[in-house]
């Protein structure tokens, strides 16, 4: 797979919010009772084992040709959740290494960044904490690798997951400012150090393309890859909140990566899709439809770059 990938110069990126990737036992310290066999959502080891493959089963239904390359993800609980997903589920054949954070997030949900060892190679990696500010909780961390692609290229990544927008989008503005100014301080960082930086950013936002945050981002020289993706079936978004499609969940990248740029496209199979009774067209199939379960995927749909080397 090495070869044909090096000969064809194609790379694979996604970005997937998992929707609550925990495992069933308690981590000490945090607040994920929830995710519990013994709590009101009833999360055992069989609906966990069912989840895992089914982000797997997702993930792998990103590239027609071999596997992705590069897979951002968000809402993954701790280190125990990255290795079933990478050794022990449906994955476990693909080979894939990962590099996560270890957040104050209350909850204890960080971001992962799983690659192909056959088709990048991290050079150093490390989290970057976001300080909070005044009546903002604790969140996650930005993960920040840089590794060499099969063209020998420097490619730096960032993975964020931004403070939601509990408690209505104008009062938590300045919970996801603070975060975006912790993320241009490090793209200030490679810029000023490296000329035409190939630089990747990818997560969920929890903003939009037209927001502020988004812009504050852009003006560091930083392009939105995924700006127009779009699929089949009406699907203008990642996310459906009450009937309306909603893109949060974005990839970005400098000037040098984004002329790379061969396909950009909201992931979203049949099998993803569920009817939406209430408000008609289509939503992600979730987990968990409320307090109900119910054996789907995930409540965000998945983001795919793909680039020409």
């Amino acid at each position: 797979m090495f070869l044909t990938l090096l000969l064809s110069g194609l790379l694979t990126f996604v970005e997937l919010n998992c929707e609550n990737l925990f495992d069933y036992h308690h981590d000490e310290g945090k607040d994920d009772t929830e995710y519990l066999p013994e709590a009101t959502r009833h999360w055992t080891k069989q609906r966990y084992w069912r989840k895992v493959n089914h982000i797997a089963q997702e993930l792998l239904s990103c590239s027609e040709d071999g596997i992705p390359d590069l897979i951002a993800l968000c809402e993954v609980e701790n280190d125990s959740t990255l290795n079933d997903l990478t050794k022990r589920s449906l994955l476990r054949n693909a080979g894939y290494e990962y590099l996560m954070t270890n957040s104050p997030d209350l909850r204890g949900i960080d971001v992962a960044l799983l690659y192909s060892p056959f088709t990048f190679a991290p050079i150093r990696s490390y989290s970057i904490r976001v300080t909070p500010v005044e009546r903002m909780r604790p969140t996650r961390d930005i993960l920040y690798a840089c590794g060499q692609t099969v063209s020998g290229d420097t490619l730096h990544v960032f993975v964020v997951h931004f403070p939601s927008r509990f408690g209505g989008e104008k009062y938590s503005r300045p919970f996801r400012q603070a975060a975006a100014d912790r993320l241009c301080q490090s793209i200030d960082s490679i810029q000023a150090v490296t000329s035409e930086p190939k630089i990747l950013i990818a997560g969920d936002f929890n903003d939009g393309d037209e927001s502020l945050v988004i812009k504050q981002i852009e003006q560091h020289d930083i392009l939105n890859l995924t700006k127009e993706a779009s699929a089949p079936k009406g699907v203008h978004g990642t996310y459906r909140y009450k009937g309306q499609w909603e893109s949060i969940d974005h990839i970005l990248g400098s000037p040098s990566i984004s002329n790379k740029v061969g396909a950009a496209f909201i992931h979203a199979p049949e099998f993803l899709l569920e009817e939406e009774k209430r408000y008609g067209g289509y939503r992600p199939r979730r987990t968990y439809n409320g307090p109900r379960y119910q054996p789907g995927y995930s409540d965000h749909l998945p983001l795919v770059v793909r680039f020409r080397w």
